[in-house]
């Protein structure tokens, strides 16, 4: 009784004094680090896992070294390897938190709550996959370890290297499709194609990336569902990711009106719609008749905003005033069906054509900038230069 008192005495002071060092170091670190972001994390995530990590080191060398009973006895013997498992799983916490912290220190340079924050994105989303990956990784190998500690799977050890090409033949083809959206989520991670927080349009619906893993992307949909797909799926399907140069885009307003409608008035009134409203970022805004084909007239309303929820509002109220003045201002211009009763001989006066002089004008002569999409500014200048057509080579144009 007395030897096991003694190493109870024993590891129970071990454990006391490595507390106490670990909450010595602990305050040092949190007063050094009060203006560095490496300490401070450390501090916040590394702390608890310092903690068990020294205390059941301390322990298992209290135990391991002090003379309390015989070597050899089995009590002993399974009470060190009880504690050498313990090490070695709190040492995989710590050095896991301790990636962590780099990592968190290393996403702290880049900030994201900023209008330009491309290039944030892109490292926090290699970063976030990373970590995923790194601790899969710590979390295996230490399991390795922890089982490679029992005499029985050392023996079998031989065995199992033998049949490896066997077994692995069977795993890849059992977790073909898992390890296929890993590969997928690295690919992700490195081909720049998704970040998060892009805004992207997948099966019909538009929203924005809020997670990305190593095997699935979960995007947040515009009305709060979330709409969870496999990493391979943006790497085999087509995809709409608006925000992957910048995060301004364009949106059109389509209305179909009658024959009558004045487009030049319609046009300033769009103008004065932008300049009156902060959804709008001074980049485009531009009204086209598109067609007129059955009877209508379609009107197409190109505007532009800072982002996707702003350029869903503008697009909203673009339209709504738009309808607004064509009742109030232009009801002549109001969609309608025409139904002639009589000859074209008649004395009515829609009857009687009068031909009208038409003044031939230069293309590119009093032709208003909020009339082009491709050209009439400097943005419609480099989005004309962008598309091109195939048979209409960019030097032919100049």
């Amino acid at each position: 009784m007395q030897r096991y008192l003694v190493t109870i005495v024993a590891a129970l002071a071990a454990a006391a004094i490595a507390l106490v060092v670990v909450e010595v170091v602990h305050r040092v670190t949190r007063r050094l680090g009060r203006r560095s972001v490496l300490m401070t994390e450390l501090t916040e995530h590394a702390h608890r896992s310092f903690q068990v990590a020294a205390t059941v080191l301390a322990v298992q060398f209290a135990v391991r070294y002090s003379t309390g009973y015989a070597v050899g006895t089995p009590f002993r013997k399974t009470v060190l390897h009880i504690l050498v498992l313990g090490v070695v799983a709190t040492i995989a916490w710590l050095v896991a938190s301790l990636l962590v912290v780099i990592e968190d220190t290393a996403l702290a340079r880049f900030r994201v709550d900023v209008p330009n924050n491309r290039h944030a994105r892109r490292v926090r989303t290699q970063v976030v996959l990373l970590r995923r990956l790194t601790i899969a990784v710590i979390v295996v190998l230490a399991l390795g370890v922890m089982l490679m500690t029992f005499p029985a799977v050392r023996g079998i050890g031989a065995g199992v290297l033998t049949s490896a090409g066997v077994v692995g033949v069977v795993a890849a083809l059992a977790a073909q499709s898992l390890l296929g959206n890993v590969f997928a989520g690295l690919q992700l991670a490195f081909s720049d194609a998704v970040r998060l927080d892009d805004v992207v349009v997948v099966e019909g619906e538009w929203g924005r990336i809020e997670e990305l893993t190593l095997s699935y992307v979960v995007v947040q949909i515009w009305d709060d569902r979330r709409l969870i797909l496999p990493t391979s799926y943006f790497t085999s399907t087509p995809f709409q990711n608006w925000t992957r140069t910048e995060a301004a885009v364009l949106g059109t307003a389509e209305l179909d009106v009658d024959w009558a409608v004045p487009v030049q008035a319609m046009r300033e009134e769009l103008r004065r719609l932008c300049e009156g409203t902060d959804l709008w970022d001074g980049r485009v805004c531009v009204l086209q008749v598109t067609d007129a084909t059955g009877g209508m007239v379609k009107v197409r309303a190109v505007v532009s905003a800072a982002d996707a929820g702003s350029l869903w509002d503008l697009r909203c109220l673009v339209r709504e005033q738009l309808v607004a003045w064509i009742r109030d201002q232009r009801p002549t211009a109001l969609p309608r069906m025409r139904a002639e009763v009589g000859d074209a001989a008649g004395p009515l006066p829609w009857q009687v054509m009068v031909p009208r002089r038409t003044v031939r004008r230069r293309p590119d002569t009093d032709i208003p900038d909020d009339a082009r999409v491709f050209g009439g500014s400097d943005d419609g200048e480099a989005r004309s230069e962008v598309f091109v057509g195939p048979d209409e080579p960019a030097e032919a144009r100049r």
